[in-house]
């Protein structure tokens, strides 16, 4: 089961054919937010997805309520990964660190990425997705 807001993104994927999946990816890609300036200061403290060709660096933040808050940093020349970021930071806003650590490791299969993109892409997604399920760990 799926935290209700990337539900809701998986099934907006599923309704797009095609080049229209590729196009919805890149608009989720402009969505995705700079560093708030906090983080711009202490960017060792983040975490480095070493797994993607692309240097993607992911915080999590522990909310007041005990949700989580993710913070990206990916270079803007690197749009599908953007995309991958905005994706997993929408979905999982507010939740809690075991909502998190229970999503499918490839969750994204639903979506049909891979109609569109290759599967060295694909693997970043999985790849974002564990870091961000282990410091859900560490921060839980």
């Amino acid at each position: 089961m799926l935290p209700p807001r990337l539900e809701e993104i998986v099934e907006d994927f599923q309704f797009l054919q095609g080049r229209e999946k590729l196009e919805y990816l890149l608009e989720l890609a402009a969505q995705l937010p700079p560093l708030p300036e906090w983080l711009e200061d202490e960017r060792e403290q983040m975490d480095q997805v070493h797994e993607c060709m692309t240097p993607v660096f992911v915080f999590a933040d522990k909310q007041e309520d005990d949700g989580l808050q993710y913070y990206f940093d990916v270079p803007p020349e690197s749009p599908t990964v953007r995309g991958y970021a905005e994706i997993l930071r929408q979905g999982t806003a507010g939740v809690q660190p075991e909502e998190v650590q229970a999503i499918p490791d490839t969750f994204y299969h639903r979506m049909g990425l891979q109609s569109v993109l290759s599967g060295r892409r694909l693997a970043g997604i999985s790849a974002i997705l564990h870091h961000m399920k282990r410091l859900a760990g560490d921060v839980a």
